[in-house]
């Protein structure tokens, strides 16, 4: 198996892992606690993200595209890492007393407070992360993240158990930094340093500038509708909408996720090894892969969003129903360009890339303005519409970079959109018999049946249409045969 594959292996394997627990907290969490309650940490969470964003001050993206890296440049990044983080906790405890009256939230307060730790924390792992996945060490990395997973679920069901409401949540997430910080401690590649140094912290600075604020900008845009829904409407409107969205990231969790971290580390070393093309083909490749999955899944998620939310959540969130199928629009069509991020930032096109942040989340956050005073579907139409004008951003640059004309483009994606159609028939089918009103036992009675047919749809449309993904999965099959015969014949 090739290195790529077998970061690809342990990569998906780790995302898995992580979004199998978080769904199994989600499901008895949403069961013991209300929207009201989910809101205030969904809403401290929302607002921590923002400040996550510079604490990394592109030190990880600095660490994986740089092309030698020495003591000097390791010590220098510990150091600015060290100093934003540090600075950063002070920061959200000093505003955590004004967002909760801006808010009119109290317990905000609190929740922010105890939430600032994290930056503390974080700083000492700062550089084992980025360089397991310059080495792909995927292997380590599954093991740090599912051990921040599996505290995370055992902290926040047991203190929900025991009535600590939404401090569950918020005692979960800084146990589960404590376990994550243990984990990279133990696993930390020897090279290492363990002091920092101001020699260099102006390379890396210069770096992490362009690198932060596309990302801020970007995390801000993402953020955006939570915080105006937070202010303009009502902390469960929040809570609600923030459950639609974690539906859709399904498939940033389960693909996503898992590419990016071995794709971004492949354009980089396509761009400094200079081999035909650079990573413009690699990128199709990409764009051919993950639009083969994401639109037959988001299809399926707009089809049996009723039974999949009241299946994950219970009954007091299906009013989220239909957020999350106005959005599975503009979430396929963003597929194509989600990965274009990384091929800019491994060219050397980093202001390129903080153009489309900037532009694309100024444009959201007006827009969503000026949906929410018309209330949530409004809003889902908004972020609709702004995630479109972003993926046509997105091709702009990426036809000024690399020539990846729409004529490309679509030769890439046409037979995703027939394996799409080839695996429709089964959701379709169900989404139009099923009644408004489901019996508890429904979902669990057709969202099984109805995604194995959606599955064997899908596998037969790939070796029908002679997908790209077809040679991976037969790849698959006979390493995996290959092991179980291997297993089975005696020494």
């Amino acid at each position: 198996m090739s290195a790529t594959r077998h970061s690809l292996l342990f990569s998906f394997a780790e995302k898995y892992t992580v979004l199998l627990l978080g769904i199994v907290a989600t499901m008895i969490l949403s069961r013991l606690l209300t929207p009201a309650e989910v809101g205030v940490y969904s809403l401290g969470a929302v607002l921590v993200a923002l400040a996550q964003v510079v604490r990394d001050f592109g030190v990880g993206q600095y660490l994986i595209q740089e092309k030698q890296l020495d003591m000097a440049k390791l010590r220098a990044a510990l150091a600015t890492s060290l100093l934003v983080a540090w600075l950063l906790a002070l920061l959200v405890l000093a505003a955590s007393g004004p967002l909760a009256r801006f808010y009119e939230e109290p317990r905000l307060q609190l929740v922010l407070q105890l939430l600032s730790i994290n930056f503390i924390l974080i700083p000492f792992s700062a550089l084992t992360m980025p360089i397991l996945r310059r080495q792909l060490r995927f292997r380590a990395i599954y093991a740090i993240n599912a051990s921040n997973s599996v505290t995370n679920l055992l902290v926040a069901v047991g203190l929900a158990l025991l009535g600590y409401s939404y401090m569950s949540m918020v005692w979960a997430a800084l146990a589960g930094s404590v376990a994550s910080l243990l984990a990279s401690l133990l696993l930390r590649p020897r090279e290492l340093p363990w002091l920092p140094s101001r020699r260099g912290m102006r390379t890396v600075a210069a770096f992490g500038a362009y690198a932060t604020g596309g990302g801020l900008i970007d995390e801000a845009s993402v953020a955006a509708p939570d915080l105006i829904i937070g202010k303009l409407i009502d902390i469960e409107s929040l809570a609600l909408f923030g459950k639609a969205q974690s539906v859709l990231n399904m498939f940033n969790q389960l693909i996503t996720s898992a590419i990016s971290p071995v794709v971004f580390p492949l354009f980089a070393a396509r761009e400094r090894t200079g081999g035909q093309g650079g990573a413009a083909p690699a990128y199709l490749r990409t764009v051919s892969y993950m639009t083969a999955l994401s639109w037959p899944f988001f299809f399926f998620l707009a089809c049996m969003a009723l039974p999949l939310v009241k299946l994950l959540y219970g009954q007091q969130w299906i009013a989220c129903v239909p957020l999350i199928r106005i959005m599975c629009l503009s979430s396929a069509v963003y597929s194509m360009f989600s990965m274009a991020r990384y091929l800019l930032v491994a060219s050397g096109q980093m202001r390129v890339q903080v153009g489309i942040d900037t532009w694309a989340g100024v444009l959201k956050v007006a827009l969503v303005l000026a949906a929410a005073p018309f209330g949530l579907v409004a809003v889902a139409w908004a972020v609709v519409l702004a995630l479109l004008l972003r993926s046509w951003l997105s091709y702009r640059a990426l036809r000024a970079a690399c020539e990846l004309d729409w004529r490309r483009l679509l030769r890439t994606v046409q037979k995703s959109l027939l394996l799409c159609a080839c695996s429709a028939p089964a959701p379709l089918l169900v989404a139009l018999w099923l009644p408004e009103q489901l019996p508890d036992a429904m979902p669990l009675l057709v969202l099984p049946g109805t995604a194995m047919a959606t599955v064997l749809c899908w596998i037969a449309g790939i070796f029908l249409l002679k997908h790209e993904l077809a040679a991976e999965l037969l790849l698959l099959q006979r390493k995996l045969a290959g092991r179980m015969l291997a297993a089975r014949t005696p020494p």
